[in-house]
């Protein structure tokens, strides 16, 4: 296949999530590409991201905006619009927001790896939740509501391939958009864990930020009630009140390196998932530990877990369905060879190849066109 001329365009790289790894590893597939996005802190991205070319549009001068940059979602739309990407073969898109929108030319081939349609728009009260700004501000947000579910929906359209990184994602785009789109499943740095030979340790574990909508407080509860012990790993606005949920038998440990994180998934009972994720990249990193989990049996957990074999699930998000859950934790014998073998299949090294497929072949059929 010829040489192609790669554009990278992410929503904004301030952060070092999910999203962002997934970024990265589009840099390692095509490193001479640019990476185009609305704003970067430097501070905040990933080893494999500090040799990129990253090309940042007028937003970046905005005083203070790496602080407050949800303050000013409305005007995104605009700053992905104004950036230029025309001459390029292939545009690979990275978004849960506003990245699809990015113009390109008609001999462009655009390829999205759908994160989610953007929360702001499809699911404003989840989103605002997360978003700590005065009442008054929230009640206006609300007026921009269809006009943002109007143009995000628009621009689905000039896209050519959408990927979704899971099943319920792939439901949305169809809720939303009313498109089929492909699934991948996001990349897993299977590398940077191994399994403990030993036998596990006495405690169940979270790794999370502690913001309300993950849930945290029924693993919190559910423990405090049972005399389970409970480490929590992960900082964030909702600990003060989690901390006053909890008795002794529950530590929360703060943030923690990446080496220590790795140390407390070797060696725990389980990690409990309570939260509704699109993906959730925690489970899988602790499967390549060798270790199971206790999730919420919605969202993409049911893609990640395989019941009573890498985890088991628990049916409502409730105190008393986890606390039924955990209760029976212990009558299943867990193979950790088997969950390592399980987590493998989420690797980053079949997630590129799954990519470059589908990049290959919308690129044979853009070529006879």
């Amino acid at each position: 296949m010829r040489d192609l001329k790669v554009a990278i365009v992410h929503d904004y790289l301030n952060q070092m999530g999910g999203a962002e790894r997934v970024v990265a590893v589009f840099h390692k597939m095509f490193p001479e590409a640019p990476i185009y996005t609305t704003i970067v802190d430097r501070n905040k991205l990933f080893p494999e991201l500090k040799d990129a070319d990253i090309r940042t549009s007028w937003m970046q001068r905005i005083p203070g905006i790496l602080g407050k940059f949800k303050m000013f979602f409305w005007l995104y739309p605009f700053a992905v619009r104004s950036m230029n990407v025309k001459g390029y073969d292939l545009i690979l898109s990275s978004s849960s927001a506003y990245a699809k929108g990015v113009r390109k030319d008609r001999k462009s081939v655009h390829i999205c790896y759908c994160h989610t349609p953007m929360r702001f728009a499809w699911n404003y009260e989840a989103y605002m939740e997360s978003v700590q700004v005065p009442n008054y501000v929230k009640k206006l947000a609300k007026w921009l509501i269809y006009p943002l579910q109007t143009w995000d929906k628009n621009n689905s359209k000039w896209v050519d391939h959408l990927i979704a990184n899971s099943t319920i994602v792939k439901e949305r785009i169809r809720d939303c958009y009313g498109m089929n789109a492909q699934i991948i499943f996001p990349p897993v740095e299977i590398s940077r864990f191994s399994v403990n030979e030993g036998e596990p340790e006495d405690y169940f574990l979270v790794v999370s930020r502690l913001v309300s909508y993950k849930k945290i407080d029924l693993a919190v509860e559910a423990c405090t009630r049972m005399g389970q012990r409970l480490l929590v790993v992960g900082d964030g606005p909702d600990r003060q009140r989690l901390e006053q949920l909890a008795d002794d038998t529950v530590t929360f440990l703060g943030r923690r390196s990446d080496e220590e994180v790795v140390r407390y998934m070797q060696h725990c009972k389980a990690l409990i998932f309570p939260g509704i994720e699109d993906f959730g990249i925690t489970p899988l990193e602790v499967n390549a530990c060798g270790r199971p989990i206790i999730a919420y049996c919605v969202g993409g957990a049911l893609d990640t877990v395989v019941a009573e074999q890498t985890g088991l699930f628990f049916e409502e998000q409730s105190v008393s369905s986890l606390m039924a859950t955990i209760e029976r934790f212990d009558q299943y014998h867990w193979n950790p060879e088997l969950i390592r073998q399980h987590a493998e299949k989420f690797s980053e090294h079949l997630f590129i190849e799954r990519l470059q497929s589908s990049i290959d072949g919308l690129m044979v059929c853009a070529d006879r066109q």
